[in-house]
């Protein structure tokens, strides 16, 4: 069934992802640009066209809108609630002159709901898998080994990495801080991908996204952020700044596999042989 974008409502509609669109953020591989994801990002979690605006930059009203529209169409996005839908009592919803009481019963429900859903939330945070598809095909030999550099500061989780990688066949370094970071960078070759932590002991992994990406061999190098960091600022930040993809712990084995093949531009999903190591986020494993 085709969808009509409702051009007159479009400032007073309230939009929210579609299952599509939330595959989209979390589903460990996306083809949208840069300025796409970072107005995803946006949409989730923001009611109205005027709190999405003002938590961006100044944007040209038209691309703006283009872009909204065709997200739309695409099924990224939908109507939550229309301001003249007058059989469900929201008309003029937005208006100044108009206030709607909702029903003693409904309201009771609804706070009954949201004390059951919050700690909920509360613990679970926010979280996606965005990794973004390279835009060209990359062909390796069957006996290839592609570099990757590990910058975790948690032991037990660097580990994890590397034996998850060296599963798949990639051969995986780790460095834990500033010095080890620089060390493995002046490596050469260039590594093929950097799994990055922001949280780190004596430097901030936003800083080293930055850095890498001014730097003139190391600008192309795909990154992955991998981060217990789960707040949407903290992953508008990381896009920003030339993130290939942004991952929030804890993940699953397989989600991490999906992102590191896409930001290679792999067209296998593994490459692996044998058992795979114990993931420390599982219970009782660390």
């Amino acid at each position: 069934m085709s969808r009509i974008f409702d051009d007159r409502n479009f400032e007073t509609d309230v939009y929210v992802l579609t299952d599509k669109g939330d595959k989209e953020l979390r589903g460990a591989e996306t083809s949208l640009s840069p300025a796409e994801l970072d107005l995803l990002v946006r949409i989730d979690g923001s009611s109205t066209i005027a709190e999405i605006r003002a938590s961006m930059q100044p944007v040209d009203a038209q691309k703006f809108k283009k872009m909204f529209k065709q997200f739309f169409l695409d099924g990224f996005i939908d109507v939550l609630w229309k301001t003249h839908t007058d059989s469900l009592g929201f008309t003029d919803f937005f208006g100044e002159n108009l206030y709607l009481q909702p029903p003693r019963k409904a309201l009771s429900e609804a706070t009954k709901e949201a004390a059951t859903v919050l700690p909920t939330l509360q613990q679970k945070g926010y979280y996606v898998r965005i990794a973004r598809r390279a835009p060209t095909e990359r062909k390796i030999e069957p006996d290839q080994m592609l570099s990757v550099i590990i910058i975790e500061d948690d032991l037990n989780v660097a580990k994890f990495l590397k034996h998850l990688l060296a599963f798949e066949r990639f051969d995986a370094r780790i460095a834990s801080n500033r010095t080890e970071i620089v060390r493995e960078l002046r490596h050469t070759p260039p590594p093929d991908l950097v799994l990055l932590d922001v949280g780190l002991p004596d430097v901030d992994g936003f800083d080293v996204l930055l850095k890498m990406r001014q730097h003139p061999v190391l600008k192309t190098v795909p990154i992955v952020m991998l981060t217990a960091l789960a707040t949407r600022e903290a992953v508008l930040k990381g896009l920003a700044g030339g993130a290939d993809g942004y991952v929030t712990k804890p993940v699953d084995a397989d989600v991490l596999n999906k992102a590191v093949q896409a930001v290679l531009g792999l067209d296998k999903p593994s490459r692996g042989a044998g058992k795979r190591p114990a993931n420390p986020w599982t219970p009782g494993v660390r």
